[in-house]
């Protein structure tokens, strides 16, 4: 090992004892029971319902909460319970308001207080003294390791204690400790969060999402192909930034983008209020909880239209400049018969209907007009100096992978591109052939190439980011073709089909898993995928957990977009020591529910396995990093202190 990097490490562990003591801690954590990982997919800016699970650890706080005091408190006191330590501001301003004096309400504190640190005590069992000091509030550390760690002679002590408590709440400060204590239960019951993909779209609150995990003390995410489709946007990549533009007008969340991030759309509104009127299929898809004026509908309609054409005009000189992307039947408006209004796909011909080819010149479909042009310029410009966006987007960046291997198990959103025979699917890029764990790791090497350089905007790297959102070999999309143009303008809904990778059905088996698995060099035995991407129709008795386990699909519908066809509202998975539980929710009603009835939206829990044997720290990542530290602070035991 380097010696300048051992006299450096020896600058911090100055004494044989400081090293002892390191070595000491480290070997002891090893054998700790593994924390608790929370698995999280499609939130699709559901920041609602998502924040909820986040508080209720998917159940995980209940379940201390009833392990502790099911013997001593009836089911409404732990629902009531619950719903403290979830909206801990939000339960005490209520409980405040239902007390008649100050006395009952001191009452109220004293019991609270006790119970919350019984709670804390129980939750961080299986974590350092350290790890727990900094998961407490700061100005409240002292205190609450006093309360914490009461000796066995307690009754000799009984009065300090209570004095402690009674000086707390006299003091004005008992509701800050106990919303202190609230939120350090929350984050000792989960461990780490791994977010499965696609934070953004069709939703309306993304960027709540984004903060609520920028401020999260342990996550990774797995890009989505909707992640993905912001980050080429900002990475210069135009026809992403229509794409992102469109599906907020399509999904009336237009806000997201003018307000969340201030980016003008002035320019664009101007643009389609030249060229564009109304038109039923571009109508924005109603939320169920929105009240729009008809003009304000038929602004974002004309809006829908302009950037629509856009996107379209903007695919089809990637597609001829990268042939390797094999997308030659997607150049559609060089399809389009503009004489009869029909189209030929596929050597069937269509007609067209509700379309808006005002700005198409028909001699040379793709050219942008000179104002759509200046438009597209003055988009990107302000998506590119937007603060908040470039803050959450380097938060994706840094956090985030195509793929991720954890403990043992593989996390993806979309697929691994199979063929019919359940071979890797292979495509060429810069006359070379990619397929499995190579094929993702090049298209990861791109995008963080097209993010490292947004002046670069013409190049593979920013077309490779597209490709990644609609490309029938892209680990993201996993199917064939992306029939957006058909949906608008074919009734035949037999165009409007997207096929599938086969990986959809292949992974319903056992070998396939362990093909892949193997495939990124994890154990097939013990393995795990964890899949979104797809939700699962549990309406029609589609079991999410698949070949024999070693397959976990966990989008079941966060999106409310989706939630008629799967049933529920999302799927959540968790990992602890002793194993696997898949969590399905009901549909997320409101906080208010939660706080004045108690509501939760768990439904039911399923093992998806047993661990023989408690998991340890030492078999994890992080047990990994703790061996390599150890290794490390031996040989500096031996190059400095030992004779």
């Amino acid at each position: 090992m380097n010696t300048k990097y051992l006299d450096l490490l020896a600058q911090k562990y100055d004494s044989e004892e400081k090293v002892v003591t390191e070595i000491i801690n480290l070997e002891a954590i090893l054998n700790l029971p593994k924390g608790t990982e929370h698995f999280v997919s499609d939130l699709h800016g559901e920041y609602q319902a998502f924040q909820h699970v986040l508080r209720n650890g998917s159940g995980k706080v209940k379940e201390k909460i009833k392990d502790l005091f099911e013997e001593v408190l009836s089911e409404q006191e732990i629902n009531e319970f619950a719903a403290l330590v979830y909206y801990p501001e939000e339960k005490i301003q209520l409980i405040k308001n239902s007390f008649d004096n100050e006395k009952e309400l001191n009452g109220w504190y004293t019991e609270m207080i006790e119970r919350m640190i019984k709670l804390i005590s129980y939750a961080s069992s299986k974590y350092t003294r350290s790890k727990l000091r900094k998961a407490l509030p700061d100005q409240f550390v002292y205190i609450i390791e006093e309360l914490l760690y009461k000796t066995e002679d307690f009754q000799n002590r009984e009065p300090y204690y209570s004095s402690i408590v009674q000086q707390i709440i006299s003091l004005g400060q008992a509701d800050k400790l106990i919303i202190g204590l609230a939120y350090t239960t929350q984050r000792l019951v989960v461990d780490h969060l791994h977010v499965v993909g696609d934070i953004y779209d069709r939703g309306p609150e993304p960027d709540k999402i984004m903060e609520a995990l920028i401020n999260y003390h342990s996550v990774d995410i797995q890009w989505g192909n909707h992640d993905v489709l912001w980050i080429g946007a900002f990475a210069g990549s135009k026809v992403c930034l229509a794409n992102i533009i469109r599906i907020c007008a399509r999904y009336n969340n237009l806000d997201i983008i003018e307000d969340v991030y201030g980016i003008n759309l002035r320019p664009l509104l101007n643009l389609a209020e030249r060229y564009y009127e109304d038109n039923p299929v571009f109508r924005p898809k109603s939320q169920g909880d929105e009240n729009l004026s008809k003009e304000e509908q038929l602004q974002i309609t004309k809006i829908h239209q302009a950037i629509a054409m856009i996107q379209f005009k903007l695919e089809s000189p990637i597609i001829k400049r990268r042939p390797t992307f094999d997308m030659s039947e997607r150049l559609l408006l060089e399809k389009v018969d503009y004489d009869k209004n029909e189209i030929t796909l596929h050597g069937n011909t269509y007609p067209l209907e509700n379309t808006c080819f005002a700005t198409v010149n028909t001699l040379q479909p793709d050219q942008l007009l000179e104002e759509e042009e200046q438009v597209l310029d003055k988009l990107l410009f302000s998506v590119q100096h937007s603060e908040k966006l470039a803050r959450h987007m380097n938060f994706l960046m840094k956090k985030g992978s195509l793929y991720l291997k954890y403990n043992g198990n593989l996390l993806i959103h979309g697929c691994i591109p199979l063929d019919e025979l359940g071979n890797m699917e292979k495509m060429e890029i810069e006359s070379k052939t990619y397929a499995g764990r190579e094929l993702l790791d090049i298209f990861e090497h791109y995008l963080r190439h097209a993010f490292a350089h947004p002046e670069e905007t013409d190049d593979l790297a920013t077309d490779m980011v597209w490709y990644l959102w609609t490309g029938q070999y892209s680990s993201l999309f996993g199917k064939r073709e992306m029939t957006t143009f058909e949906r608008y303008f074919i009734k035949d809904k037999a165009t409007h089909k997207e096929r599938k990778n086969p990986y959809y059905h292949l992974r319903e088996e056992e070998e396939t898993c362990s093909k892949i698995l193997a495939e990124f060099d994890l154990d097939p035995d013990q393995g795990h995928i964890i899949n979104g991407h797809t939700p699962v129709k549990e309406i029609n008795g589609e079991n999410p957990i698949k070949a024999n386990g070693k397959m976990i699909v966990i989008d079941g519908g966060f999106s409310k977009a989706y939630q008629s066809t799967t049933g529920i509202a999302g799927y959540t998975l968790l990992y602890n020591s002793y194993g696997m539980q898949l969590v399905a929710h009901k549909h997320f009603q409101s906080k208010e529910d939660v706080l004045l009835n108690g509501t939760d939206v768990l439904s039911v829990k399923r093992l998806v396995d047993k661990e023989l044997e408690r998991k340890k720290v030492l078999e994890t990542n992080v047990g990994e990093e703790l061996l390599q530290e150890v290794s490390i602070l031996n040989r500096l035991m031996e190059y400095r202190y030992v004779k």
